[in-house]
This record gives structure tokens, sequence and C-alpha cells, in this order.
């Protein structure tokens, strides 16, 4: 089949991997929920070999990322796996553990419902390792204000096209982390207004923990 291509993971890949690279220095398996096109993860596992790189996606995308894996033929990257975080199932790690040490992603919450981002923090902390680190790239809103004229216009397409959609708070999208015994450590400045936002997960924030 044709590979889907998306041009502005071509675009931001650059800007991710640089603080990738950082974060993820001592990760091992990263779980990556919303794949899309597939882009990114070849790009990322290739630059990032010692990372075991997990695709995650609705049923639709899975064909269209395989394409992408299938052409790049990484050792790193495993087949990818159905994953809708509103309902799961949500995957296990092929480590000891079968935990993940890091979770990536990127473009998704301003996608998703509300409802649907609450579930994807709120099933972390069974899926995730003690110490994991969580990335997350994309539009953020900051005290209820947009960070710029084209953010605002931009959420305007999103909930012209989707009401359930739209660019999130940076401050309630931090509760939902902390909830999931999720601190932040890292809030980076990234091209066309868009953020990546690292969490690291602290196991005595964790409830039930």
């Amino acid at each position: 089949m044709d590979r889907p291509y998306a041009p502005a993971c071509d675009r931001n890949r650059e800007p991710i991997l640089a603080v990738l690279r950082e974060v993820f220095a001592d990760r091992r398996d990263v779980l990556e929920i919303g794949s899309g096109t597939g882009q990114h993860a070849v790009f990322f596992a290739a630059a990032m070999p010692w990372l075991r790189w997990q695709c995650s996606d609705r049923a639709d995308a899975l064909p269209g990322i395989a394409a992408w894996l299938d052409e790049a033929r990484l050792p790193n990257t495993p087949a990818p796996v159905k994953l809708d975080v509103g309902v799961g199932p949500w995957p296990r790690a092929t480590n000891e553990s079968g935990r993940f040490d890091a979770v990536f992603s990127a473009n998704t919450l301003h996608i998703m419902g509300w409802p649907d981002v609450q579930a994807f923090f709120a099933a972390l902390p069974s899926v995730l390792a003690d110490d994991a680190t969580v990335a997350v790239y994309g539009p953020f809103n900051y005290n209820g204000d947009y960070t710029s004229d084209s953010n605002r216009d931009f959420d305007g397409w999103l909930k012209a096209r989707d009401p359930d959609s739209g660019i999130r708070d940076a401050e309630a999208v931090d509760a939902l982390a902390a909830a999931a015994g999720l601190r932040l450590e890292r809030d980076e400045a990234m091209p066309a207004n868009n953020r990546c936002r690292v969490w690291r997960r602290d196991v005595a924030l964790t409830p039930g923990r």
C-alpha cells in the first residue's frame, strides 16, 4: 500500500528528537500512543537505536504505520498494536516487568475528546515502570489563554470539525498527570507554537502505592 504522509512530521521531527535524545537517553522500552502515519516512529527509532519503539493507534491507522515500519526494516520497531485509549486494551512491554519506561505521543491530546484525554492519563500507572518518562508534543494553552493567534485559529478549526476536540489547557493536563503520579520536569518551546512537555513518574505520588 502507499504509505500515508504528513508534512508536519518532517517539519517537527528534528526539534522533537533534540528533546527525546536527552529525556530518553536512559530509557529502553517506549510506547508511542497515537502513532499516526508511522513517520515519527521510523525516524526516532533509527536515531535512537537503544530504544524498542512500540507503535500503537486505532485499528484504521495500523496498516499505514505497518507500511512505514516494513519499508524501514528497523530491528527495534515491532509490529504496531491496536490501542483506543478510551477503551483499551493497553499493551504490555516485552521486558520482564511488562511495563514501559517511556511513553511518547505527538499531536493527540487536541484531537481526542476530553474523556479520552482523561483515560489516557488514568491508564498510565498500569503500564508504566516506576521511574518512567512521559513526553507529549503539541499545542497547549496557558492560564486559559492561547499562546498565539495561529493557535486560536487552529482551535477554532478543530472545534468546527469536531466540537469535542480542541487545544488543552496545560494546567488541566498537569492535574491529570499529577493524579497519575507524574511530575512535570520539562516544558520546552517548539516551532509553530507547539510545546514538548515531559513528566517523570514518581511512585510516591501514585495513588494506591
